[in-house]
């Protein structure tokens, strides 16, 4: 399944920082940055589950927001780009 993250965490104090880097780097091991705080990802269902857990863990309830959309498939046929696009087509030929 396609999904999309988005998060916006509190960087008020360095412990925000930390947590903004720890949800990047979570995301970027499921998937590929579009925004600076948002992930597109393609995910099994396990791999989802664990996703989610994993944020929630990160997170900070009170302050911080996160929010996953699933996105209906198939994916070119409802996701538009414009402007600079550096998304990395995983599903379509390698060339150099």
């Amino acid at each position: 399944m396609h999904i999309l993250i988005t998060y916006d965490v509190s960087t008020e104090t360095s412990f925000g920082g930390r947590r903004l880097r720890m949800v990047a780097q979570t995301c970027k091991n499921f998937g590929q940055r579009v925004q600076k705080s948002v992930f597109e990802c393609t995910v099994n269902p396990m791999q989802y589950e664990e996703l989610v857990r994993k944020l929630s863990d990160i997170i900070e309830a009170k302050e911080d927001s996160l929010r996953i959309y699933r996105l209906p498939e198939p994916k070119d046929k409802y996701i538009k780009s414009f402007g600079i696009n550096k998304t990395i087509d995983f599903d379509g030929p390698l060339l150099a």
